[in-house]
């Protein structure tokens, strides 16, 4: 009977390491959140002007006839921000190799909700903006923020089922799939090949180092940086940089799990029958056995994996927070509300309230009556409508969108108040009728 009640289901084996990540992803919407109200705060305190004069502050790094001469907030936005879509390719391979984006059964109806969340959200603020000088922010509601939408499905109740965590989890990495290549071939203004062919040069050479087996990361490390300041150079963005970088980082073990099993049986036999020295200290052999157990969990492990996980934490925590902060900040007076009676702010808050909730919820509806895929398990039509209203929180990744599609304040500024008020609206409305289907 014991055997029995402790056999691992299919979906055990999927959802229990997404809810060790989801976990995660909850704590760091927490501050990712402290983070926004900390910068709205800021920004409308007597001390305002300072909040603009910190990010403005020049810092410069120069090496040969070449030089790095930017704003902190463009250090932020072009440089932290690369981390964070490296961090976006790992888990983009991640899934790809293992996950659930690693079949075309498993990835269509995720893939195709998110299409759908991208391409309803962007006609309804083209439409809205057709022939204005604003149009170009298109991209802007398209986006859906895996941080803040995970954090506030963990909030909808306890008995949401895993299966529904795992799809939003998969349409979320998909959705930013869409954005990375958004930004790369829409907003882009001016590119120089030069630069272009050496990042490809490095990529390659990152690439081969893959199949030769490298497995030190600060190999990876150092070219990856030569990639970035490449991009940064030709003209497109620098955060792709970290995408593609990403996926050159190798996804196999050195070892296989049968051979890491045994040899780790060998080691404790032989820890257990070298004679310990009288008190605490160990003897040289067992050190040295400790040593070899050490080395070879490494070689047991994936680069992927291990850089992944050590990074989540920084870029969830840190650089993401600082990325809210700076650039979150916008002035909130009385007349807030009919700052949002313009074509860039009514563009973006329908489009990530009503036309995320449409395109997702609408796309998935034709998956699967047309017959090409099928719900998840324990995943029913109202948990769908529930995830596609949380997908209208777009912050992170529209107020970066925002920063690429604008160079004028008054635009950006517009954006921004729509992302805040349709993130608000589609996270509460998300929450409570989560909650209320679960009661």
């Amino acid at each position: 009977m014991k055997a029995i009640q402790m056999a691992k289901t299919p979906i055990d084996i999927v959802v229990r390491p997404v809810s060790k990540f989801i976990h995660q992803e909850y704590t760091s919407g927490i501050v990712l959140f402290l983070s926004v109200i900390a910068a709205l705060i800021w920004a409308n305190s007597p001390a305002s002007d300072s909040y603009h004069h910190v990010w403005q502050t020049r810092l410069a790094v120069s090496f040969d006839n070449r030089s790095f001469d930017h704003e902190l907030h463009v250090w932020i936005n072009d440089g932290l921000m690369a981390m964070f879509f490296f961090v976006i390719g790992l888990e983009l391979k991640r899934e790809f190799m293992a996950g659930e984006l690693s079949t075309l059964k498993k990835a269509s109806l995720p893939m195709v909700a998110a299409l759908g969340g991208m391409l309803v959200p962007a006609g309804i603020y083209a439409a809205l903006n057709l022939g204005l000088s604003s149009q170009s922010g298109w991209g802007i509601p398209m986006a859906t923020d895996i941080a803040f939408a995970l954090g506030l499905l963990s909030l909808s109740g306890k008995h949401i089922p895993g299966s529904v965590k795992v799809f939003l989890s998969a349409l979320a990495v998909a959705d930013d799939l869409g954005a990375v290549l958004v930004i790369a071939f829409f907003y882009t203004a001016h590119i120089e090949y030069a630069y272009l062919l050496f990042a490809g040069g490095f990529l390659v050479l990152l690439a081969g180092g893959n199949l030769l087996g490298v497995r030190h990361t600060l190999f990876y490390l150092l070219i990856g940086i030569a990639v970035w300041a490449c991009f940064l150079f030709s003209g497109v963005h620098a955060t792709i940089a970290g995408v593609l970088v990403a996926f050159t980082i190798p996804a196999r073990t050195k070892i296989d799990e049968k051979e890491y099993i045994e040899q780790i049986r060998g080691h404790a036999q032989q820890f257990e029958k070298a004679i310990p020295l009288h008190g605490p200290l160990m003897t040289a052999d067992q050190h040295h056995i400790i040593e070899e157990v050490k080395s070879l969990s490494l070689d047991a492990q994936t680069p992927l994996q291990k850089i992944e996980h050590s990074l989540h934490p920084w870029v969830a925590f840190a650089i993401m927070p600082l990325f809210a902060l700076a650039n979150s900040g916008m002035h909130i007076g009385g007349n807030f509300f009919s700052s949002l009676l313009n074509p860039v702010s009514l563009g973006v808050m329908i489009g990530l309230v009503v036309g995320k909730l449409c395109g997702v919820f609408g796309f998935t509806w034709l998956m699967v009556k047309t017959g090409l895929a099928e719900l998840p398990q324990r995943v029913n039509w109202r948990h769908i409508f529930g995830i596609s209203m949380l997908a209208g929180v777009g912050f992170t990744m529209s107020l970066f969108v925002t920063n690429l599609a604008f160079a004028d304040a008054t635009h950006i500024d517009q954006a921004k108040y729509g992302i805040l008020l349709a993130s608000l609206i589609s996270g509460v409305a998300g929450i409570v009728y989560l909650r209320l289907q679960a009661k």
